[in-house]
């Protein structure tokens, strides 16, 4: 009987080791980000963790949590650094980081997603920003797509800056946005993302810009009316990891950062796909939508360049190469 039942017992505690290794195995990576069910940040980064989770079996499971369940960008900035969620999608956000990220908030920068692919490839431009968010205890491992920006309000079509004066514009998180609208003469008002639909409700803000790929999914037509295409600024979206990235075991690691950089063209394709189909239903929700000025925008964008030339370290640098990838 004591032969049998220390049988028992090491049967047991080899099932419990067992599971404790399953366990170990299947380890969560938690994928946060801000954006809402159908928007490109959603669509990619659910296409990442189907052709991740491919590869990776039963060594570990990229959960993703959209809609901001995690936070928001801000709030996920801290938790990667604390190692308390595994990645994140920030976008506008990272130019709090680091200044060479503010290169993404230079206006009438990035011509087209073609333009865009060149520049994520330059070695100047993506070693800046693999040291900037290194230096902050980060790793960028893919770069995605937030998408060109456009401004919808309550007040009147967007033609030129002087029409921005006055209206109260919700903004991401960043000084650089900040200024940039400031100087258009706009009132820019700082808010999270996940807060924005009930700012523009209640009437807090008057507008509010964002890519197509986050106004539609967000129902932002439900409370705006006009849809100017300014495609002031097109905003990357970056694959980020922080202090859990280290302890994942190296094949994990590779997987998810091949993973990542596979979906870059991906990204660029699903967004442009996204801008077509989105402005259609936008106009069917009964936006009014009007084309810019873009050159009265252009020529009134000077001083925010100048500005970054002189306050961001190799900024003049960084600018030059960005113009000399735009016609190759």
């Amino acid at each position: 009987k004591r032969q049998h039942a220390l049988v028992g017992v090491v049967a047991a505690l080899g099932v419990a080791t067992a599971s404790i290794g399953n366990a170990r195995a299947a380890e969560t990576i938690k994928f946060g980000h801000v954006g809402q069910p159908g928007s490109l940040m959603d669509k990619v980064a659910t296409e990442f963790a189907k052709r991740a989770n491919e590869k990776l079996g039963d060594k570990a499971e990229v959960r993703v949590y959209g809609s901001s369940q995690l936070g928001s960008d801000t709030q996920m900035l801290r938790k990667l650094k604390l190692g308390t969620i595994d990645m994140s999608l920030p976008s506008t956000v990272m130019s709090s980081v680091a200044p060479s990220f503010a290169l993404f908030e230079m206006p009438f920068m990035v011509a087209d997603r073609e333009h865009m692919s060149r520049i994520r490839e330059s070695e100047l431009i993506r070693g800046k920003l693999d040291e900037a968010a290194e230096s902050q205890n980060y790793k960028i491992i893919g770069i995605w797509e937030n998408g060109f920006r456009n401004i919808t309000n309550n007040e009147r079509a967007i033609n030129t800056p002087q029409d921005l004066r006055g209206i109260k514009l919700r903004t991401p998180n960043g000084q650089w946005r900040v200024r940039m609208f400031k100087s258009y003469g706009a009132n820019p008002t700082p808010m999270p993302y996940s807060e924005t639909f009930v700012g523009l409700q209640t009437g807090a803000v008057d507008g509010q810009e964002n890519p197509l790929a986050q106004i539609y999914p967000a129902r932002f037509y439900e409370v705006q009316d006009y849809l100017s295409l300014s495609r002031h600024v097109y905003t990357p979206a970056y694959v980020l990891t922080g202090a859990s990235w280290q302890r994942l075991p190296d094949d994990v690691r590779q997987i998810l950062a091949q993973t990542a950089e596979d979906m870059q063209p991906v990204a660029l394709e699903m967004g442009a796909q996204l801008d077509d189909e989105l402005l259609t239903k936008l106009k069917d929700e009964g936006m009014k939508v009007n084309d810019i000025d873009r050159q009265a925008f252009v020529d009134a964008s000077k001083p925010i360049y100048q500005a970054f030339e002189e306050e961001v370290e190799d900024g003049a640098a960084m600018i030059e190469e960005v113009r000399s990838l735009k016609d190759e």
